[in-house]
């Protein structure tokens, strides 16, 4: 008989510090129209106070539980367990048009979607029914992977150590994007073999502890802060062993890849829109410019016109990525498959990151001094987009690029290309 306690469980008084959120009922969305309307309505509720959130870091719970509410928290779940399985094309798109209007909203559940990614690959069928039946009914995953005292992104200091029917985890994390907001915490840890897993952690679990220290200057409302966990106790149907995954070729990191690129997408989108709108409305023409309105400004309306065609060029490149991963995904997928889905979306990861950057810069160079002013934090497109980019470099992206296409080099298999 299948387990189904992952979704069913409900945190009970305990004497740990770690509050979970309470668990909301959600609507199950039908098809990519759905996905497309629901994130079309959501992206409207939050553009109307994004600046405020950011100027003031107020987290944006209420956004939460009403991307939750809508559906679109299982718009990637396999329909075989009764999810709508949407395109990766929809997938970008969601992510895009919710990123426009507030990038932290569209960041805070990148995770949850790419590990939704990871256990169609990595987990047992018993495990996949129960998580994937946690998120139809409305339930949030929040990251635990990154640790900000190793050497590299991939070292895991985190140990899960073998206790009775389960293991005990301790360890610390820190970009812990979405683990405030989710019900479960899905922690990387080594196990007692030297193996790399996943641990699913019910919020409210002794020995779980998520601190709200993220201080970032941009992304400020994402809560990527850390994760503490002291001899935290997880099921070993909580335990996903996806170590198994790096044993095949896979799209995991090119799905990962397309949705923070999708962010930057949304980032650059938002910033000219900005520009175009106070350039209209509140600067002033340059003097030697001989115009009345800075909208009629030559050189100002040459710019917008290259920051579209960038924008533009950016979008397709997004768009075409998401096809050849919805190509790609429906069938087996060897090595070069991996490496055609991870170089598609590379492309559009560099190009994305670019322009959000650039456009965000120059809207103050065409907006004039009076962009600056704190009232309008317009600045935020700008912070957004330089801490969102870091996440992983695109000069290793050219390499990869180039390499590919020059001497037919496979890229690296990772969660960053």
């Amino acid at each position: 008989m299948v387990n189904h306690s992952i979704s069913r469980e409900h945190p009970q008084p305990q004497t740990t510090t770690d509050n979970g959120p309470a668990l909301l009922p959600a609507q199950i969305l039908r098809n990519d129209a759905d996905a497309l309307e629901a994130a079309q309505a959501l992206a409207a509720s939050a553009r109307t106070h994004a600046a405020r959130r950011d100027q003031q870091r107020e987290l944006p719970w209420q956004m939460i539980e009403q991307f939750t509410a809508s559906g679109l928290g299982s718009i990637t779940v396999p329909r075989a367990f009764g999810g709508p399985d949407v395109s990766f094309v929809t997938l970008a798109e969601v992510f895009r048009l919710i990123s426009a209007a507030d990038p932290a909203l569209g960041q805070i559940p990148q995770n949850h979607f790419g590990i939704l990614q990871m256990l169609r690959g990595t987990a047992t069928e018993a495990q996949q029914y129960a998580l994937f039946t946690a998120v139809l009914e409305g339930a949030r995953i929040g990251n635990g992977g990154p640790e900000r005292g190793a050497r590299n992104t991939l070292e895991i200091n985190t140990r899960i150590v073998r206790d009775g029917d389960g293991g005990r985890i301790s360890g610390q994390k820190f970009y812990s994007t979405g683990a405030l907001f989710a019900h479960w915490v899905a922690v990387k840890a080594v196990d007692d073999e030297q193996r790399l897993v996943m641990a699913f952690v019910r919020r409210g679990t002794p020995g779980l502890r998520i601190v709200d220290d993220w201080s970032g200057f941009g992304q400020r409302t994402t809560a990527s802060g850390t994760v503490l966990l002291e001899n935290a106790h997880v099921p070993d149907t909580h335990v996903v062993h996806i170590w198994r995954q790096a044993q095949q070729p896979n799209i995991q990191g090119a799905v990962s890849q397309l949705m923070q690129a999708a962010i930057d997408a949304g980032i650059a989108e938002a910033a000219i829109d900005d520009t175009i709108a106070f350039v209209r409305e509140k600067s002033r023409p340059w003097i030697d410019a001989g115009v009345e309105r800075a909208s009629d400004d030559p050189f100002v309306v040459a710019d917008i016109g290259r920051l579209k065609l960038e924008l533009h060029a950016a979008q397709a490149l997004l768009r075409k990525a998401a096809r050849v991963l919805d190509q790609i995904g429906q069938g087996p997928v060897d090595a070069a498959l991996a490496g055609r889905a991870s170089i598609a979306v590379a492309e559009a990861k560099v190009i994305t990151t670019e322009i959000a950057l650039q456009a965000s810069e120059k809207l103050f160079e065409l907006a004039g001094s009076r962009a600056t002013l704190a009232e309008f934090n317009l600045d935020r497109h700008w912070r957004n987009a330089r801490v969102h980019t870091l996440h992983d470099p695109v000069r290793w992206k050219y390499h990869a690029v180039g390499a590919y296409h020059l001497n037919g080099s496979l890229p690296a298999r990772h969660s960053w290309i």
